[in-house]
């Protein structure tokens, strides 16, 4: 099992978003970085655990946890010429971007601020505190979930 930390802009999809129909999967689309898009359709595996991390927001932080339920498959908003994420180079038939699907498991009942992060010793080399760290896809490591998990008071 691997760890991940995938942002969002809660103005356009919040963790409330995945929580509409619980026990549902929701599309994570709309990735348009390749090292990003690398860790999607590469990397992330269905079990695979995931910190969802609210961004471009007075209060980032680290919102809740969901759980990978479907590998990388073609997104489809690239085809879409009124989505915010098309892109004409990508087609059905040769796919440039890769979405997966995602299952709410807990929402936190307190976040985990940014700045709360930044004083914890343990995440010191976590990608999300990296200076210029902009992915919205990161590999987290277990000990750095666990950490997050316990700020929350969550399991």
């Amino acid at each position: 099992m691997k760890y991940w930390l995938v942002k969002t802009e809660p103005e356009s999809f919040s963790i409330g978003d995945l929580a509409k129909e619980p026990g549902k999967a929701t599309g994570w689309s709309g990735v348009r970085n390749y090292q990003a898009r690398n860790f999607l359709r590469d990397e992330m595996k269905v079990g695979d655990r995931v910190l969802v991390y609210h961004s471009s927001t007075e209060d980032r932080a680290v919102v809740g946890t969901a759980t990978i339920v479907r590998e990388a498959y073609p997104d489809p908003t690239a085809w879409d010429k009124k989505d915010d994420h098309f892109d004409a180079g990508s087609t059905p038939e040769n796919p440039r971007w890769f979405m997966v699907d995602l299952r709410l498991e807990q929402i936190f009942k307190q976040p985990v601020t940014l700045e709360k992060l930044k004083g914890v010793a343990a995440l010191k080399q976590m990608e999300l505190l990296r200076k210029g760290s902009r992915l919205s896809v990161q590999p987290v490591r277990k000990g750095e979930f666990e950490a997050v998990l316990k700020m929350a008071g969550a399991k």
